[in-house]
């Protein structure tokens, strides 16, 4: 603002004189500006004034045209009052009302309301002591009486004429001039006009100036007192002194009964008249607002300070935490992350115990960790900061890193689906170090460079980011970063380059607001402002006025120094800039402060850049007055110190203590002294406390404490004192890197354990006290409204009743319809998704979760009775406590709304309801708590599913005789009565039993668990007997009482395992499956789904083994006809818990003693092929689900090892669930929901706490039972999130052709296909004598003969044309040409055939492709150390000589080696292969890559130029992805698999050295295992240079991809482990997955990586082993998918991909297996003599893919290329059956067609038995001699081919 005029050398200040009184009294402090004087006149005009100067400005001129705006400045600055005093003489010149002078009554009418207009309140002065010269020539002076008569006319006017534009009135000033019978009158001429003071006349009336002890004679006649105090600022005077003196004579003059105006003149020193002073804003040089807001709080008392506000936040409140970039990331050097300076802190070690922000909390692997966290808090809001060095790793937007741009992406992504608004702060600390080694803030350049690197945020991101903040607490870097150093980049330099810093930054911010404002926020509509950080400053000594003006300069100089210019004016606050100078002034030897100054051009453009004002705020400092010196800092410059008052709490942090009521003085002083004309709103961008890495972390009761006296002082600043507050963030979502204190600090609302790589995030009691407050949105009792469920059910869904199953059921149709399936059909995976409103749910029950076992009047269960036996469990765990849900149910509710599930699946505590199991026994704080957990559950909009029973009978009950007894029928349906009354206006879903099955037979059969019954013959048949009936009258009591009026769902949980026959060809197997079903099942589905009886089966075979074991009737009971008719359909759905499959056979069992076990006559056993999981006889066989064709729950145990990384887990949901969609969408089950057990760890039965079902991992060790989400509870999220699997990218076909000079090949290699191994002398070669030696190939097989290619040429040659390849790969066998290796002896012969193969393929039209070794070295090397001796480089070399000269004119494609990686690694690293040496990889690798070398040197120095052809050689590697991609471990460990493995030799070959991370690696293993020096040799820089470049072309073999992670149980290794992820298809080769979105990424990896070479595909396959079956539609599926990868990479990555080669042309001998798998497109009869090439159908379709160049879209019509060529033969194909779908699913005779279905499955509870199934682990067991193989192979199968 254009402020004309020097600053103001008068400064009033008014104080109240009844100090005491509270904050809200109607006697506020008033803060009084002006008068204005006729110099400001003349600087507001721009001229003087015509006439003579005077002191007052008196109406003789016109208003200035800016004092409007000065008026606006003055009380934006917190003035309240503006003295105008009037000019008698100039109103009235002859002295008569009657006569006034208009012209000057306009004016001051004017000037009065202009100040009304602008909130200041005129202070109307009506006359100082001199008396008008016209009236002084008549009267005299005030010694004339009749003076006061014409005073009071004068008086009379003025009300007249003004009175309504004033509130306060002075009648006379100066009276301090006058004396005796002068003062006398003056004062009656003041009484005079007081006592008639017209109606009119608003406000306060009195004198100004006077003395003390007349006022005291007349304080009838005042309303308060003004008192004139005069303060020269340039002499030695003593403020304060001059001030108490005054209120001692208040005092003393019984003057202090009212209100006391003091005006406090500050004389300054002389300032000069030039123009650019006279062009400063006009600024108090004393601050009202401090003074004002410290005075507003200063007399409370602490009660009243501290007094906590019961009420709630607006509604459209904004609750946020934050973090920060370079504490919570970690993956510095991710994706091309630049460093940071923090990075560059940290690795100087100058952190706390040498600490980094290396990996900190990982988040940038966790995206999904964060947000889940997000979700369980209930924010609204996430502040996060970006990392300009991830963005721009140079700083500069030529850098730019799109992985770093991407992260964010998904995090602002992943925020907004979770219904999160994102907050993202520009600049938090971390400048990319490359900026810093120019200077970095302190260089003017960054200006530019942050308003690039803004705008890329803004253009990137504003599409989702609505609010932005350019820097957080800048101040703390400017202090601590560049003043003390403290902090990165750790320069001290407090006396300039701190200054400059804030100086860049203020004009850094500056441009990036008006970037946004006019580039982007028309379009995009977000905020920008600013997150500053401050302390609230109190004086130290309330009564010293010192202190009171130190604290004011304490907050200019750390708040004002950056706020002023944004808020104010646009230059830093004049205390700031007065204080420096006069240090400058006094100091001129040691300059302690150099403060830049803004150009009038910067001022403005930084004024006003904020959309709203962000603070940051932690404590709160006492301060005193001092003489600071000429030290630099603050406090020296300042002329202040700190201190805290002990009685403040304090926290980890040395300078953080908690005084609350801090927050809303500095939020009110902010809003007046910053906010009073902008009206921006004040936004917390940041409050918290840290506690200390020790104890019990989790408990952090100090920062609940904290949190809720902090957002309480908000909540008074806001409702009581008018502060527009929008937005709270607690400081930090969960712990992180706090710079100089490492992780020694802990400031998170969520617990991060450091010391474990997963990173898990854990909750602490201040996220669940959080997360209450938002929900509660502040502190109000919240009467929360319930809306119950829409009344859906109102009529009876009773399933309509079947006819009895036949025998054997129509399950038999079931077994049909899916054995014919191979294991590539069962395991395809199927993409779809559910239909919407599909249920997703969790579940948990009652015992195993609750704890409080004796808590408020719960009485014992039958559990309780049974785990307080010592013995009865190994360990004696029990649930006393379990997960404590009882008393933790707000920690529940984190869990599923971080879940988002739809329903959650709970049981109710008997005994806690009705503690001796009646009705007369009710516990009402039982019922409470059920209340609460279900009132929780709709208000989170998540739908309760009931148990009415989870086996937890009152013990009370049992001592009847519990389930064995009849009356529990009545007395299980007076509990079901209660529980539907009391909460069935919520609860629409209900399940009466679940797993009757297991209570039947495991508590009264077994006796395994409560009631430890062991009666297997008879009880379990009475148990289950009563049971159907309980549920059956339950059933109609809802249906009958209930359902009408809440319309909700009954039915019961029946366990079943899958169970498949063992020959499904032989009648009797089929029977005993059926049989196994209709025990387990139809034990209880017959009677209720069925006809009201048992299964026709079941009581056949009872029956008849009652009667042969003597008993005149049945152990079976049996039911009335009454009976079955009340049974029947008793259920509105199906619910089935279901774990695993069984293979069953027929036996006969035996007769004694009597059991339900023997009663079967069947055998159970595992299926074999399937994973195993924590609990033995449980595995993991996904495909039993879909053939169950139920809607399912189930869930998986892990033992209590595994915490938070429980892949195999994830491993079972992701096959479970997808099975669960196939019967959906494949074969018309109407699946409407799926439930996962469990929630969470808990008390898991007989197994305790051993093993963990939970997505959630719980600490049974601690106390607070902390809950963890492990990372299933991610996955099962993001299942949740897409309703299904929806099909991946990465899956769907890409159309299109490749290039039309694309070359289509397949691939053999000599040894594999030739055979005579000794004819027309050929050499032995390695793989001759390791063929030969016993157990070194499977099955004792050889390739002497192999595919006899040496004798087939033409049959090779018609196959090929038949796949329509334009090249043909082929390796020469060197033994063949050179048989002792060397070129001393070549045979002709040898190379005779190689001639004759080229004539035939040349007459073909099939270009070669030649591979000069593929592993059968010359044995006669071998012997003198083969690859291990240097010399065998030059012997290559003369080999390769010899093809060239021999060869070279028609072969125009030449490969040197064919994948060193598996001569060195297995040849001679592990000796699987031939010549099986052990230890010696890295020695033979360094000689095969030497060898390539020279053989391309040589080609490339002597034949190139008259061949013309190509040169390179062939490397394999799998494509690696981390097992966990949220852990940076496995990520680490992904990127040394692909270098140990690819890089091994691309990269000398390509860059020219081993990889930096392997030498690095090896080196270090190798001296920790005591070695000289590293076990990988090093190339010399002469090597180096003749290796590097050495290739045409990247030839790549690859066949699968895997997953790895950190392993060393070989200190000499590469420190991996690797696995497979269970849905990948498997191959005939254990270690080859179906994968193909590997190829596309190793493409794009080799692009990437090596500069985008020319690549041909040298090698890609799938092998089969087992029975042959020329229907090879795996491979059909491998190629076609495998090819589609390759052509997405060429088009959409940029591949510079030339051709494709398949592996391999035919079967053939695959090296250590033998003819054991089979990876041809022809399949080689062995058992034929003349060992006839057959096609597989793949063959056929890889022809069509090459006639087709690629993939046509369907699209576009049948294409030409599609259109069958007739073959010239026929050759027969043996075929599988395709699986067709039924249109009815039957099993059990339950004839679940799509229509009943609907009915029949419309909901499905299942719900997991203690010891059922856990989840899938891998298979840990084998034979010893197949783990031996396995170890011995793991490296070996790396192959691409074997």
């Amino acid at each position: 603002m254009l402020l004309l005029g020097k600053l103001l050398s008068l400064c009033l200040i008014t104080l109240c004189g009844c100090m005491c009184q509270k904050h809200d009294d109607q006697h506020q402090a008033m803060f009084l500006a002006g008068p204005m004087t006729n110099e400001q006149v003349k600087s507001l005009n721009g001229k003087p004034p015509g006439g003579t100067l005077l002191d007052a400005f008196d109406c003789s001129h016109p208003i200035p045209p800016g004092s409007r705006q000065y008026f606006e400045y003055l009380h934006s600055r917190g003035v309240t009052h503006f003295k105008v005093p009037l000019s008698w003489a100039q109103l009235l010149p002859t002295g008569l009302p009657s006569q006034p002078q208009r012209a000057v009554v306009t004016c001051y009418q004017t000037l009065l309301g202009q100040l009304l207009e602008v909130g200041l309140q005129p202070l109307v002065v009506l006359h100082g002591s001199t008396v008008p010269e016209v009236l002084r020539s008549k009267y005299g002076g005030w010694e004339n009486q009749g003076l006061v008569d014409m005073f009071q006319q004068y008086a009379e006017f003025v009300f007249e004429e003004f009175g309504e534009l004033g509130d306060s009135w002075v009648t006379l000033s100066g009276l301090d001039e006058l004396k005796g019978a002068e003062l006398q009158n003056a004062l009656d001429a003041h009484t005079t006009v007081y006592r008639p003071l017209p109606p009119a006349v608003k406000g306060n009336i009195f004198p100004h100036h006077t003395t003390l002890t007349y006022a005291s004679l007349f304080q009838k006649y005042l309303d308060f007192l003004s008192i004139k105090v005069q303060y020269d600022c340039t002499i030695e005077q003593n403020l304060a002194e001059e001030l108490i003196f005054v209120g001692f004579l208040l005092k003393y003059s019984h003057l202090n009964s009212f209100s006391t105006h003091f005006s406090l003149y500050l004389i300054q020193p002389h300032q000069s008249d030039d123009t650019n002073k006279r062009n400063e804003p006009l600024t108090s040089s004393c601050s009202m607002t401090y003074y004002k807001t410290w005075s507003n709080f200063a007399t409370m008392t602490s009660s009243e300070r501290d007094a906590f506000l019961n009420d709630s936040f607006p509604a459209d409140f904004q609750w946020a935490t934050s973090s920060e970039s370079f504490k919570v990331e970690g993956g510095w050097s991710e994706g091309g992350k630049g460093e940071t300076i923090w990075d560059h802190f940290g690795h100087q070690g100058l952190a706390f115990e040498n600490q980094t922000a290396d990996l900190a909390c990982d988040s940038f692997h966790k995206v999904d960790y964060d947000v889940y966290l997000l979700r369980g808090l209930h924010v609204n809001t996430y502040q996060f900061s970006i990392s300009w060095a991830r963005i721009f790793p140079s700083g500069h937007r030529g850098s730019q890193s799109e992985k770093g741009a991407l992260y964010y992406d998904k995090l602002i992504n992943a925020l907004i689906e979770s219904g999160i608004q994102p907050v993202a702060t520009l600049y938090h600390w971390d400048l990319p170090q490359a900026l810093q080694n120019y200077g970095g803030w302190t260089n003017t350049s960054i200006v530019e460079a942050f308003k690039d690197y803004a705008d890329f945020c803004f253009s990137r991101f504003g599409d989702r980011v609505k609010t932005w903040n350019t820097f957080s607490s800048p101040w703390v870097v400017s202090h601590a970063g560049y003043g003390t150093g403290e902090h990165a980049p750790g320069i001290k330099d407090y006396v300039v380059a701190s200054y400059q810093v804030t100086h860049n930054m203020l004009k850094s911010h500056a441009e990036a607001w008006h970037v946004y404002n006019d580039k982007y926020r028309m379009k995009q509509g977000g905020k920008v402002g600013i997150a500053l950080n401050s302390d609230w400053a109190e004086p130290m000594n309330a009564s010293r006025p010192e202190d009171i003006a130190a604290a004011d300069r304490y907050l200019q100089f750390m708040l004002g120094w950056f706020a002023h210019p944004i808020f104010v004016d646009g230059d830093y606050p004049a205390t700031l800039k007065t204080q420096i100078e006069e240090k400058r002034r006094v100091c001129p030897s040691s300059e302690p402060a150099r403060l830049p100054v803004f150009t009038p051009e910067e001022r403005k453009r930084i004024h006003g850049t904020a959309d709203f004002l962000g603070l940051n705020h932690y404590t709160s400092r006492l301060v005193s007055n001092s003489n600071g010196g000429c030290t630099p800092g603050p406090q020296g410059v300042g002329d202040f110190q700190t201190h805290v008052d002990p009685s403040w709490s304090s926290t980890a942090s040395d300078w953080i203590y908690s005084a609350p009521w801090g927050l809303r003085r500095l939020l009110n002083y902010i809003s007046t002294e910053y906010l009073n004309v902008s009206k921006v709103p004040i936004h917390i961008t940041g409050n918290g406390m840290p506690t200390e890495y020790s104890g019990n972390t989790l408990s952090d009761t100090s920062r609940i404490e904290y949190m809720r006296s902090y957002i309480n002082e908000a909540l008074k600043a806001i409702h009581w004192d008018g502060v527009n507050v929008q937005r709270y963030t607690v400081q930090s979502l969960m712990d992180g890197f706090e710079g100089p204190q490492g992780y020694n600090e802990r400031f998170g609302l969520h617990h991060v354990n450091f010391d474990l790589p997963d990173r898990p995030r854990t909750p602490k009691q201040s996220a669940y006290f959080y997360s209450q407050v938002i929900e509660k949105n502040g502190f109000a009792s919240k009467n929360q409204v319930i809306y119950a469920p829409e009344l859906k059910n109102m009529k009876s869904n009773k399933v309509p009743p079947m006819p009895p199953s036949t025998v054997p059921s129509q399950a038999k149709d079931v077994w049909r319809k899916f054995s014919s399936q191979t294991n590539f059909q069962r395991k395809l995976y199927h993409y779809g998704t559910f239909p919407q409103g599909f249920s997703w749910g969790v579940s948990s029950s009652a015992y195993q979760i609750e704890g409080g076992w004796n808590a408020d009047g719960k009485g014992p269960s039958v559990w309780d009775t049974f785990t307080q036996k010592p013995g009865s469990i190994p360990g004696n765990p029990n649930g006393n406590v379990a997960c404590d849900s009882y008393h933790r149910l707000d920690e529940d509710f984190y869990m599923l709304r971080a879940l988002r599930v739809k329903s959650y699946r709970f049981s109710l505590s008997w005994s806690r309801i009705f503690p001796d199991g009646r009705r007369s026994s009710l516990n009402q704080k039982g019922v409470d708590y059920y209340n609460r957990l279900i009132d929780g559950l709709v208000a989170h909009n998540i739908t309760p599913m009931v148990t009415l029973y989870h086996w937890d009978l009152p013990q009370a009950l049992q001592n009847l005789s519990g389930w064995d007894n009849v009356d529990m029928i009545d007395i299980f349906n007076d509990f079901c009565d209660f529980c539907f009354a009391t909460f069935g206006d919520r609860v629409k879903f209900w399940m009466t039993f679940n797993q009757p099955q297991t209570i039947a037979w495991s508590g009264y059969g077994l006796g395994q668990i409560p009631p430890n019954i062991k009666n297997p013959g008879i009880a379990p048949y009475r148990v289950a007997h009563n049971l159907i009936k309980a549920h059956a009258k339950a059933y109609h009591t809802y249906d009958d009482k209930y359902r009408k009026a809440q319309g909700g769902l009954v039915s019961i949980a029946l366990n079943a395992d899958w169970i498949e026959p063992k020959d499904v060809n032989v009648p009797r197997e089929v029977m005993a499956a059926d049989r196994a079903l209709q025990f387990q099942l139809g034990w209880f589905a017959h009677p209720i789904f069925k006809n009201g009886d048992y299964p026709d089966a079941m009581k056949w075979q009872v029956g008849n083994k009652s009667e042969l074991q003597g008993l005149s009737e049945s152990r079976l009971p049996s039911f009335t006809e009454e009976e079955k008719s009340f049974i029947k359909g008793t259920a509105d759905m199906f619910g089935v818990n279901h774990y695993t499959t069984k293979i069953v056979s027929h036996v006969t069992a035996q007769l004694t003693p009597q059991s339900y076990q023997y009663d079967k006559d069947l055998s159970e056993a595992e299926e074999g092929d399937s994973p195993t999981t924590a609990i033995s006889n449980q595995r993991a066989v996904a495909w039993g689900l879909r053939r169950l064709l139920n809607w399912i729950k189930n869930g998986v145990a892990t033992d209590t090892k595994t915490t938070v990384d429980d892949t195999d887990r994830v491993f079972y949901y992701k096959t479970y669930v997808d099975e669960a969609l196939k019967a959906h969408n494949l074969d018309g089950v109407k699946v409407k929901g799926y439930t996962a057990t469990s929630l969470m760890d808990s008390f898991e039965w007989l197994n305790g706490y051993k093993v963990g079902f939970g997505l959630h991992h719980v600490d049974f060790a601690n106390p607070n039972r902390p809950r963890t989400p492990k990372r299933s509870a991610h996955y099962y999220y993001q299942v949740m999130r897409d309703n299904g699997f929806p099909l991946p990218d990465d899956e769907k076909t890409l159309y299109g052709q490749f290039p039309k000079t694309f070359k289509w090949s397949t691939a053999s290699a000599a040894y594999q296909i030739e055979g005579s191994w000794r004819a027309h002398g050929k050499g032995l070669s390695i793989w001759d004598k390791f063929a030969h030696t016993p157990l070194r190939v499977s099955n004792s097989d050889n390739a002497d003969i192999a595919c006899d290619s040496y004798n087939k040429i033409d049959k090779d040659v018609e196959v090929l044309k038949r796949l329509k390849v334009s090249h043909y790969r082929f390796s020469v066998s060197w033994p063949r040409v050179l048989p002792d290796g060397t070129n001393n002896h070549i045979n002709e012969a040898g190379l005779n055939y190689y001639h004759r193969l080229l004539d035939a393929l040349e007459a073909a039209n099939i270009q070669p492709q030649v591979t000069l070794y593929h592993w059968d070295l010359p044995l006669a090397l071998q012997k003198v150390g083969g690859w291990e001796n240097e010399t065998i480089v030059h012997r290559f070399r003369d080999y390769a000589d010899v093809l060239f000269s021999r060869l070279g004119s028609r072969v125009k494609f030449w490969i040197t080696l064919n994948e060193p990686y598996i001569v060195a690694n297995l040849g001679y690293g592990y000796g699987t292969f031939a010549p099986g040496i052990v230890g010696k990889q890295y020695i033979a690798a360094h000689n095969l890559i030497k060898a390539h070398a020279e053989a391309w040197h040589l080609y490339n120095d002597k034949y190139r130029a008259t061949q013309g052809g190509l040169i390179s050689i062939t490397i394999n590697s799998d494509w690696v992805e981390p097992r966990s991609p949220y852990k940076q471990e496995d990520v680490d460990a992904a990127k040394r698999y692909l270098q140990f493995f690819i890089g091994w030799f691309a990269h000398p070959i390509f860059n020219g050295d081993y990889p930096h991370l392997m030498k690095t690696i090896i080196r270090k293993r190798s001296l920790a295992a005591g070695l000289p020096k590293s076990r990988l040799p090093e190339f010399t820089p002469e090597e180096i240079k003749r290796i590097n470049g050495t290739h045409d072309y990247f030839g790549f073999n690859h066949y699968t991809t895997v997953l790895s992670f950190p392993r060393m149980s070989n200190p000499l290794s590469r420190g991996t482990g690797t696995t497979h992820d269970r849905t990948w298809i498997e191959s005939g080769s254990f270690w080859l997955k179906i994968t193909p979105f590997g190829f596309r990424k190793i493409l794009k990896f080799i692009k990437d990586e090596y500069g985008n070479p020319p690549v041909y595909v040298t090698e890609n396959g799938i092998s089969e082993r087992g029975a042959v079956d020329l229907n090879d539609i795996h491979r059909t599926h491998y190629y076609e998918n495998y090819i589609n990868q390759a052509l997405k990479a060429h088009v959409l990555d940029g591949v510079d991909l030339r051709g494709y080669t398949a592996w391999s042309l035919m079967d053939n001998f695959e090296w250590a297996a033998g003819y054991s798998e089979r990876f041809g497109l022809f399949f080689v009869n062995r058992s034929n003599p003349t060992l006839p090439r057959i096609p597989k159908n793949s063959a056929s379709r890889y022809a069509s893919i090459i006639t087709c160049n690629g993939f046509p879209d369907p699209a576009l019509g049948p294409h030409e290329c599609l259109n069958p060529e007739p073959e010239a033969t026929s050759t027969p194909i043996v075929t599988t059956a395709p699986v067709l779908p039924l249109n009815m699913v039957d099993f059990l005779g339950l004839e679940l067609s799509p229509q009943d279905a609907e009915v029949a499955l419309y909901v499905i509870f299942a719900f997991l038995l203690t010891s059922v199934l856990g989840i899938v682990f891998v298979v840990y067991r084998l034979l010893n001699t197949k783990k031996k193989l396995k170890r011995a192979a793991v490296e070996s199968v790396k192959m691409e081919r074997m």
